[in-house]
């Protein structure tokens, strides 16, 4: 495998929550390593964060699996998440009425990246 292109994605379709939500846990975890952000994740009382994990951890088993990254160099580079499909249903109202109900899916997407250390010299 080619290992100049040092990104690696997971992609988790039909999440079913709004992306209103899970952009909240997104946003949190953006930017940090890949092991900091499954432990803040474990502890977020957000219901939606165990998929958010479980996207995360893939994404990490691609990096190790696929590219041979090594683990304790990976940061989450993106985590967003974008629209998917829409349950319609509907509540009855009074006079023969009624009113729609959307429930909407989600689709999260981890990308993460290998951290390279580079060391200066000069320095001690």
């Amino acid at each position: 495998m080619d290992k100049s292109n040092s990104l690696v994605r997971a992609i988790n379709k039909n999440v079913r929550s709004s992306p209103r939500k899970i952009s909240l846990i997104c946003n949190f975890i953006k930017g940090k390593k890949a092991d900091i952000a499954l432990r803040d994740l474990e502890f977020t009382r957000k219901r939606i964060a165990k998929e958010v994990s479980k996207t995360v951890k893939s994404a990490i088993s691609n990096a190790e699996n696929n590219y041979q990254y090594d683990i304790d160099n990976l940061f989450i580079k993106e985590a967003y998440v974008g629209k998917s499909l829409v349950m319609k249903r509907y509540r009855p109202r009074a006079k023969g009425r009624a009113s729609p109900i959307k429930k909407p899916f989600s689709r999260i997407t981890v990308i993460l990246q290998e951290k390279k250390d580079i060391k200066k010299k000069g320095n001690k």
